[in-house]
């Protein structure tokens, strides 16, 4: 298979403006991500809306790719960078442009699922377990998966899945494992084009995660498991958490 790992970046945000030409331990955190996917991927470019993005990738010998900046999301950016790209690719893997820490093992296990020819999709997930497991299953802001038992994805979903009948809410974690979803996709090139044309639809709207989308239209979702949540960086506060594991990383 041959492979291209595309990183979204843009810079307006909300939250955090020019996000990705923030400072984490001295390097951007483009370039955080960037070199953590070219110690798997051979072929890696960053798609971005900004000049200044672009500007930074190439100082620290990246490669990036100029997209619009009327994306609705990163599967949309990937989409175009991967139409301008020369060459044929059979999986684009969509890295995270906040995640500076994004390891091998989980672009490993990611690329994996690629050997059942009947998955379309690809995507990780990690088991909820400890002390804070329960306040993790009922928090909206994680989204939750139910996997099949041939690690296809049933559903995901803001609220706690599966519900757990006649036992109390608090003792739902040692009934069943709940999977947190880790929002790290890679598609098989010809599904990438389609999905991006697809409408929203009733479950994406209700839920306002795209990958409904995808399930809703008929496509199949494999899901890894792996044991390595990661950090993202949606706000300042994200960063200073993030410098804090980097310093303790660095004295070991």
């Amino acid at each position: 298979m041959k492979i291209i790992a595309i990183i979204p970046a843009r810079y307006a945000s909300t939250r955090f403006p020019a996000k990705p030409l923030a400072l984490l331990g001295g390097k951007r955190i483009i370039e955080w991500v960037y070199r953590a996917a070219t110690e798997f991927f051979d072929d890696v470019i960053v798609a971005t809306d900004d000049s200044r993005i672009a500007d930074a990738v190439e100082e620290f010998g990246g490669r990036a790719i100029m997209t619009s900046s009327n994306h609705r999301c990163g599967t949309e950016r990937c989409a175009e960078a991967l139409s301008q790209i020369d060459g044929e690719y059979d999986i684009v893997v969509n890295i995270q442009g906040d995640e500076p820490f994004t390891t091998v093992e989980q672009m490993r296990k990611l690329v994996s699922l690629f050997e059942n020819q009947d998955i379309d999709i690809a995507t990780l997930a990690i088991p909820i377990v400890g002390e804070s497991a329960m306040a993790e299953i009922l928090n909206p802001n994680i989204v939750k998966v139910v996997i099949s038992p041939n690690s296809n994805a049933l559903y995901f979903s803001r609220s706690a899945i599966p519900y757990i009948r006649d036992i109390e809410q608090d003792r739902w974690a040692t009934h069943h494992t709940f999977y947190r979803h880790i929002g790290m996709y890679a598609f098989r090139s010809d599904v990438l084009k389609r999905i991006v044309t697809l409408e929203p639809t009733p479950l994406e709207r209700a839920e306002n995660l795209e990958q409904l989308r995808w399930m809703e239209s008929g496509y199949t979702i494999g899901v890894a498991l792996t044991n390595e949540v990661g950090i993202g960086i949606d706000t300042p506060e994200d960063l200073c958490r993030a410098e804090e594991i980097l310093s303790k990383s660095q004295q070991r």
